[in-house]
């Protein structure tokens, strides 16, 4: 369901092939569970009333092992439990982040660089990077690899789905698809400090003719050098970062050294370790 600024905010209302896969599973679970939980709820007021203030408040039953009842008690949990490991096992394989969408067409790469408190989108085939904006085709598949220049972070689009984890110095990596143009709220919900709050970014998929507008507003932004890529690595926001370089938001940039990626998962991968 969108918010009231028009932003898809969760899996509940999927945007894409991954979150509707994600609320059928939750649904099925859900389903499931309820199979336990209806009657707990239901019986256990009933025999408190029944054997409290009813007729029946004096009876004292006569123990004895059944083996009618001891099926029944064990073999429906066991049931659950068998079902349940199954559309886990089955919704695992079908949702690895790391495994392609089955859609036409070649997916759109995009490198993700998580810092304190921004994301940093590097588009490596188009020689761009957008701040705390991930711009893509609608109904094309995004490839995405992760990693952090700071702790720890989690990357997640609930309306797209999947939540996965960027570390520094290594590499993750997710698929995700929008069926239609549209914005989605995403965020980091790992806790990294105190502007962790702040730390949203969207992500936005746009039609063809309006993604290609977009990248050539991209193109002709200043580029992303070292300098640059130094002030968007403080801890701070997209606006303290903007003000600092002498820009307004959005923050774009109109080229990136091919090799940036790289380098920020090797050397955060030699900080750690020091």
């Amino acid at each position: 369901m969108p918010g009231c600024d028009g932003v898809h905010i969760t899996f509940l209302d999927p945007q894409g092939p991954v979150a509707a896969q994600q609320r059928t599973h939750f649904l099925i679970i859900l389903g499931l569970m309820l199979v336990v939980v209806l009657p707990v709820l239901v019986l256990t007021p009933w025999l408190a009333w029944r054997y409290r203030y009813g007729k029946h408040q004096e009876y004292k039953p006569e123990w004895n092992f059944a083996w009618t009842w001891e099926i029944v008690l064990w073999s429906i949990p066991a049931v659950i439990v068998t079902v349940l490991a199954v559309f886990l096992w089955r919704n695992t394989l079908a949702l690895d982040p790391y495994r392609p969408l089955d859609l036409p067409g070649e997916p759109l790469r995009v490198q993700a660089v998580a810092t304190d408190w921004k994301w940093l989108f590097i588009y490596p085939d188009l020689g761009i990077a957008s701040v705390d904006a991930l711009v893509f085709p609608a109904e094309r598949q995004i490839a995405l690899h992760l990693t952090s220049d700071t702790v720890m972070q989690a990357f997640f689009i609930p309306a797209l789905g999947s939540q996965i984890y960027a570390m520094g110095g290594m590499v993750t990596r997710l698929h995700l698809a929008a069926d239609a143009p549209g914005r989605f709220r995403g965020r980091n919900t790992q806790y990294n400090g105190l502007g962790f709050h702040t730390q949203r970014f969207e992500a936005v998929a746009l039609g063809e003719g309006d993604f290609a507008a977009w990248l050539a507003e991209a193109r002709a932004a200043a580029p992303l050098d070292a300098e640059a890529y130094a002030v968007l690595a403080r801890a701070g926001t997209a606006g303290a970062a903007a003000e600092a370089l002498g820009r307004t938001l959005p923050l774009r940039f109109g080229a990136v050294h091919e090799g940036l990626f790289a380098r920020i998962v090797s050397e955060t991968a030699e900080g750690a370790g020091q």
